[in-house]
């Protein structure tokens, strides 16, 4: 774009041309209050605002919208609020990840069809983020993302809690009979204070600090908590930042490169962050035009050590981590294994970004010398039993079942594991492999997160706390323990992990990457051509489309016809 042309603008195609449709565009503008000067020649900034009131990771964005507008404003733009889907993660059901897609779909479109210059990505809980980037990705207009950011630390009589990661260690002490249930109440009130995404490295904080170090939010964005009146402040800055990146013609493909997505794996890895990263990761890079593989986590994996010390794979929470220097502060530790040239929305590289950056709590961001642990957290497994891969977090399950061989005992959905797992006769010991199938993309539908299998209600009693755990689902990046996630293909299309029986012997070893069902491949092939396929989990609507063009968690989950960077078409104005 020529410097300053309001008629190079986009949002001039609406409003600039002397006929019948412009004066159309005009009219209805004066219709909702605002004179021609409030608009004319201005870059128009949409502002894509999930928030809900059934998203309680969200509801400060109620007023963070109007601190973005005021930025907008003060940089001479015209901010508009368009309301985009909002996937609260606690409520939606069967699984957000199932409406993922229908997000950058629906904000892909809004951006399409509306007089927009650029855009500002207001999200934070989990699949919010990665929906709004894929639709940025895909529209390629000035796009910027200001995170929701992390909820207040939990509190219960003095001990701090970590959403999700203290529910589930609740849970298992309250079936374990080791909690007394007059605890419930007052965890239930202190475990989320505030506004905000969990607080510990789930899914949303590693997604917000992925986007940053992807260059797509301001320098320090990601860890900000949503209550602090410094978020405030990143806000207005984002609104202010958004209108210049207009002018500049600053788009989501002059910043985004494959070693973008080398330095986001790389702080996923770091940080000991969520296995969904691996998924929405291999989306955003297909939005992008690149194709990124699974296995490219796992080769940095041996590279890049585990230092950002925060639940559930450490002892900290996401507040401690801000503090200590946050995102920026992390990246500039393991500089040396980035590509410091790639470009942010700010203007100026990744190097430049991080370099006021700096550890102030070492113990919570750690020094190469002493690591949480010397490899990243992810690994990603091959083998008979998940030919296209499968994904566990290493540091989040106990040493001793990293090497693993045990009998399988099969859940064929959710429904026969709630309904067998506490039953007392149940044929399980803490050598068993437990295994849930047919909840996949197809098979969930959705690809729930039910990965973290529940213990057996007699083996919790004997103090076990964790075992090997296997499904074609997800997990929630809160979670912990040796859980076997995305397995692929998964069961509801034929996929070996449906093929298990009862008694199957797995055998897994992390340092080898290697996930097995130990059977003949003659037997294999005997099962499959018995197998018979279910029917489809929709017959209409959206879930119907999902069935049909989903893709398989090695490919992201992305719809098969969204994926790579060919553009679409500007509407015709008429």
């Amino acid at each position: 774009m020529s410097a300053r042309d309001p008629n190079a603008l986009r949002s001039a195609r609406w409003f600039v041309p002397d006929d019948m449709r412009t004066l159309s565009h005009r009219a209805r503008m004066r219709q909702m209050g605002y004179s021609q000067e409030d608009f004319d020649g201005k870059p128009v900034i949409a502002i894509l605002n999930t928030w809900s009131d059934l998203n309680p990771c969200h509801a400060h964005f109620t007023t963070r919208v109007e601190d973005v507008k005021r930025g907008v404003l003060q940089a001479g733009g015209f901010p508009v609020e368009l309301p985009a889907m909002a996937l609260g993660e606690v409520f939606m059901k069967p699984s957000t990840m199932l409406y993922r897609n229908l997000l950058s779909m629906q904000a892909e479109e809004q951006l399409r069809a509306n007089p927009v210059d650029g855009v500002v990505l207001m999200g934070g809980c989990d699949k919010t983020v990665p929906g709004l980037l894929m639709a940025a990705f895909s529209m390629n207009l000035p796009a910027i993302f200001v995170p929701a950011g992390p909820m207040l630390s939990g509190n219960w009589r003095g001990e701090r809690l970590g959403s999700g990661s203290d529910i589930w260690k609740f849970w298992a002490d309250l079936r374990a009979g080791s909690a007394d249930k007059s605890m419930q109440e007052g965890i239930e009130s202190g475990i989320a204070r505030s506004p905000g995404t969990c607080m510990t490295m789930g899914t949303a904080s590693t997604m917000a600090a992925i986007t940053e170090t992807l260059g797509m939010s301001l320098p320090g964005a990601a860890t900000i908590p949503a209550v602090d009146a410094a978020h405030a402040r990143m806000a207005s800055a984002s609104g202010r930042r958004i209108v210049d990146m207009v002018w500049e013609d600053l788009k989501p493909s002059d910043v985004l490169s494959p070693a973008s997505f080398d330095n986001a794996i790389k702080i996923a890895l770091a940080m000991g962050g969520s296995t969904n990263a691996v998924i929405h990761l291999v989306a955003l890079a297909g939005r992008a035009g690149f194709r990124l593989e699974p296995e490219r986590f796992d080769a940095f994996s041996k590279e890049t050590p585990f230092i950002v010390n925060v639940r559930p794979s450490g002892k900290y929470l996401m507040e401690d981590f801000h503090f200590a220097g946050g995102v920026g502060a992390a990246l500039k530790v393991i500089a040396d294994r980035l590509d410091l040239t790639t470009r942010t929305v700010g203007g100026i590289t990744l190097g430049e970004a991080i370099a006021p950056f700096e550890v102030h709590l070492p113990d919570v961001i750690r020094p190469l010398e002493s690591p949480v642990e010397p490899a990243g957290a992810l690994v990603v497994l091959k083998g008979s039993l998940a030919p296209d891969g499968a994904v566990i977090k290493r540091t989040a399950a106990e040493a001793r079942l990293l090497n693993h061989r045990g009998p399988a005992l099969v859940f064929k959905d959710y429904n026969d594991m709630k309904a067998r797992i506490d039953d007392p006769s149940l044929d399980v010991n803490e050598d068993s492999v437990l295994v849930l199938q047919n909840s996949g993309p197809n098979g969930g539908p959705g690809m729930p997160e039910w990965g973290q299998l529940p213990i057996p209600k007699k083996l919790l009693q004997k103090g076990v706390r964790d075992m090997l755990r296997i499904s074609d689902a997800r997990m929630s990046g809160t979670s912990y323990g040796a859980c076997v996630l995305h397995v692929a293909p998964e069961a509801f299309v034929g996929g070996p992990i449906g093929l298990l029986r009862d008694g199957d012997i797995i055998e897994m070893d992390v340092d080898a990457r290697r996930i097995d069902v130990l059977l003949s491949a003659e037997e294999i092939a005997a099962r499959r051509k018995a197998w018979t396929a279910p029917a489809s989990r929709y017959e209409r609507g959206y879930g119907a489309m999902y069935s049909r063009h989903v893709t398989q968690a090695n490919r992201g989950c992305d719809f098969d016809f969204l994926t790579g960077n060919a553009r679409t078409a500007e509407p015709e104005i008429h």
